[in-house]
């Protein structure tokens, strides 16, 4: 008993062990702008022009006069009181930080002046990917779904691959062709997410400063809807498809967005909402919101509603947006 000769080889099962993978195991940080790893590209490569969201023109390639020698801001918690409310509302969804530390290795465009032009192209694809890439993690992260994973696994490991390649390869990138691949997998995705309560279709409407207060809007397909000035004051936006829905100045109080489909940080910061609007977990109340609630709405009545949906004109496309 108890021998010393060789022990024979475990034949158990064991857990299966998967390599890495993007799709899956990639930190969500990684698609969250990251300013103090960036070398402030936001502030230099696009331009702007002088309007209510900006207060000066700025040329594309030109370092705005607020950016620091540290690449930071420097204005940045008084952006809306001094006319930058357009940069509040910017997000790059992580490509600064990956351009700044991956495709260029850490070599900042003012210690290398040969390499500004291109990194500045670069930036404005990547954030293109990278704002694709965010929409696809979340259509992954939807249980409904799940018919979808393998397709939906496939094209973002694609694109963290392209992301992460040479300069050259990511200004080759057809981002048209790319984004409307991934369309059709988000569009699959919102399809069987809203299966269960679908709502009206809204695809394109423009219902800017229309009132929708108090709307049973769930379900509904608001994909690149004009929601410019629109009151949604109380309105149930669960399970609302908003992709590339244009938010600006839209009111949100009290409205109910905790299972909005792909909604986006930057659509809430470009509306107005307060404590009673009810937001998705992985977003952040924006700091500009009124710390009081507003008044409550008075419901419009379900005929009115239908009226202005019927009378929405036909859908006016917007150049770069996802639909």
């Amino acid at each position: 008993m108890g021998g010393s000769g060789p022990k024979p080889p475990d034949r158990r099962p064991r857990p299966a062990r998967f390599p890495p993978h993007p799709a899956r195991d990639a930190p969500q940080d990684a698609l969250r702008a990251d300013c103090a790893r960036c070398f402030g590209l936001c502030c230099v490569a696009p331009a702007f022009a002088a309007s209510a969201e900006f207060a000066l023109d700025k040329p594309a390639g030109h370092a705005c006069p607020n950016l620091r020698a540290d690449f930071r801001c420097g204005i940045h918690a008084d952006l809306r009181r001094r006319g930058f409310a357009g940069c509040t509302v910017f997000d790059c969804f992580g490509a600064g930080q990956r351009v700044s530390r991956v495709t260029y290795g850490g070599r900042d465009w003012r210690g290398h002046p040969e390499t500004a032009g291109q990194m500045f192209r670069v930036f404005a694809v990547q954030r293109q990917l990278h704002e694709l890439l965010a929409y696809l993690s979340a259509a992954r992260a939807l249980p409904a779904a799940r018919p979808r994973h393998a397709d939906l696994d496939a094209a973002l490991a694609e694109l963290y691959r392209l992301v992460d390649a040479d300069p050259e390869t990511i200004l080759a990138t057809d981002v048209a062709t790319r984004r409307a691949s991934v369309n059709a997998l988000l569009t699959s995705a919102s399809e069987l997410a809203r299966a269960r309560r679908p709502g009206p279709q809204l695809r394109g409407a423009d219902l800017t400063g229309t009132d929708h207060r108090g709307a049973d809007l769930r379900g509904a397909n608001l994909r690149g809807a004009y929601l410019i000035g629109t009151d949604l004051r109380g309105a149930d936006l669960r399970l609302a498809d908003l992709t590339g829905a244009d938010t600006r100045g839209a009111r949100l109080a009290g409205a109910d967005l905790r299972d909005a489909l792909f909604l986006t940080q930057p659509q809430l910061d470009a509306a107005t909402g307060d404590p009673a609007t009810r937001l998705p977990a992985a977003l952040t109340r924006p700091a500009h919101w009124p710390d009081r609630p507003v008044s409550a709405p008075t419901p419009v009545s379900a005929p009115a509603r239908r009226r202005t949906a019927a009378a929405a004109p036909p859908p006016r496309r917007r150049p770069g947006r996802s639909r």
